[in-house]
């Protein structure tokens, strides 16, 4: 029967709904709202940053796999593409493979890469039990039997196999490198940056405006009324951009509503009419991923070190990472910022313990004249390290650091080629980075752990040989 005392309760039930669903709506649609409270579980060491921006990955659905395969691929379809992804989508959707989809549908990354689920994240954000690879390599033992009694949850052991990315972990390129020393005896050196000589031909390059030309501390051609002084004047002078002919206008004269105005504080947009790689690897890295509003479909404020879930100095958890959080402005001293600046805000051992490893002791000596150039090895040579980028199928390259340390970071097998084996053998370099005491303590010493992965190479090359060697005796046995 209904009564006055139901009444009160279903609207007071109701107000307490309309008001719950306005609160949400309201936190869901605020740039600044404390959103955690959505969070079904905590994020991952990868997305964390960007947790706050939901429409990134969850554009239409919460639930439909095309959409959220779609949302991966626009972050890391470029990734995988570079690093020939092992595993591609294209191998899953080929017919011959269709019994291995039922057992594992590997076509959507969110199979195996569930994010929100602390409690069965692995290494790599894989959710997935990480014997995985006996749902398609069952037999493996047959075809190869070294890993006869190899337990599957070690495929992905460091030194061993990737899922996505095998290209320092095949087997004729173990087998191409057998037997090199620790540190090689010729060393690569780094690739030059040599904007100078190809600046008039890279894409999107303002060359026209600022050619490549040296000018005099009298060429300034900041307005009177700017915001200078001569010690502003002096680091302007002393760096390269003075003398590549970038003069004060080039970063600090902006267009706003068509007409050119001086901005005493430009934005990175200054530094992207010059630095467009640089740039681009700054966003999908973990210093500046936070800014990517193109690829997160929002803005989020920059990131800080306050921010990160690896240890950092108090004194800098405040500091906005930018451009010029690392180069300061005016100087640009990529010197100091690539040892000095990365230690100003990490405070975690292996960085601490940079200090004193043998490869800080090359840096002292390469800035104290006793080696060449390059020859020191700094925070930067390996997280940023210097690569080539071709244009126009290899008729020229230009040589930039690249911003993006997820290029080297995780795993980090990723380093191998780019920028290990600049110095050391294959051998020791797959030992050094598998060992997780080595990596604390910066590689100060020899590697403890020893992979097996060249060995099985080198025996499975011998009994190809032998078995070839068989074969043609066969052969001149029956003529």
């Amino acid at each position: 029967m209904f009564n006055k005392n139901n009444a009160w309760l279903w609207l007071t039930w109701a107000i307490f709904t309309v008001g719950l669903t306005v609160f949400f709506a309201m936190k869901l649609n605020s740039n600044d709202a404390d959103k955690t409270v959505f969070l079904p579980g905590t994020t991952t060491h990868g997305h964390h940053q960007i947790e706050m921006a939901c429409n990134a990955c969850h554009s239409q659905s919460f639930t439909d796999q095309d959409v959220m395969q779609e949302a991966c691929v626009n972050c890391h379809g470029e990734a995988l593409a570079k690093f020939k992804d092992k595993h591609p989508k294209s191998k899953f959707t080929d017919p011959r493979n269709a019994d291995r989809v039922e057992i594992l549908d590997a076509r959507y990354c969110v199979t195996c890469h569930v994010e929100h689920r602390p409690d069965m994240t692995h290494d790599m954000g894989v959710t997935m039990p990480m014997d995985y690879c006996h749902l398609c390599h069952e037999d493996i033992a047959e075809d190869r039997p070294s890993h006869e009694g190899m337990a599957f949850d070690t495929c992905a052991s460091a030194g061993c196999h990737n899922y996505h990315d095998n290209q320092a972990l095949y087997e004729d390129f173990l087998v191409k490198h057998l037997h090199e020393p620790n540190v090689l005896e010729k060393q690569e050196r780094l690739p030059e940056l040599n904007l100078e000589e190809v600046a008039p031909l890279v894409p999107g390059y303002p060359y026209d405006d600022y050619p490549i030309t040296e000018l005099a501390l009298e060429n300034m051609d900041a307005p009177a009324s700017a915001s200078t002084d001569a010690t502003l004047n002096q680091d302007w002078f002393e760096t390269t951009h003075a003398k590549s002919g970038v003069n004060c206008t080039a970063c600090h004269q902006q267009t706003i509503d068509e007409a050119q105005v001086w901005v005493d504080k430009p934005t990175q947009a200054a530094c992207q009419s010059c630095h467009s790689e640089q740039l681009t690897g700054f966003l999908q890295g973990k210093h500046g991923m936070r800014m990517d509003s193109e690829n997160l479909k929002m803005e989020l404020t920059a990131m800080t070190p306050s921010m990160a879930r690896l240890p950092m100095k108090k004194d800098a958890h405040d500091t906005s990472l930018n451009c010029n959080s690392c180069h300061e402005a005016h100087r640009f001293d990529t010197k100091q910022a690539r040892v000095e600046q990365c230690l100003t805000c990490h405070n975690d051992e292996h960085s601490l313990a940079y200090i004193d490893s043998p490869h800080h002791e090359l840096w002292k000596k390469e800035l104290a004249g006793e080696l060449p150039e390059n020859a020191g090895v700094t925070c930067a040579t390996c997280h940023m390290p210097r690569v080539e980028k071709d244009f126009f199928d290899g008729e020229f390259y230009m040589g930039h650091v690249q911003h993006n340390q997820n290029e080297t970071l995780k795993p980090n097998e990723k380093m191998i080629r780019p920028v290990c084996m600049n110095c050391h053998g294959l051998e020791f370099t797959i030992d050094a980075l598998a060992d997780k005491a080595l990596s604390k303590n910066n590689y100060s010493s020899a590697p403890s752990v020893h992979i097996k992965s060249m060995e099985l190479a080198e025996i499975r090359m011998i009994e190809a040989e032998e078995k070839k060697r068989r074969l043609r005796a066969q052969e001149k046995q029956n003529q």
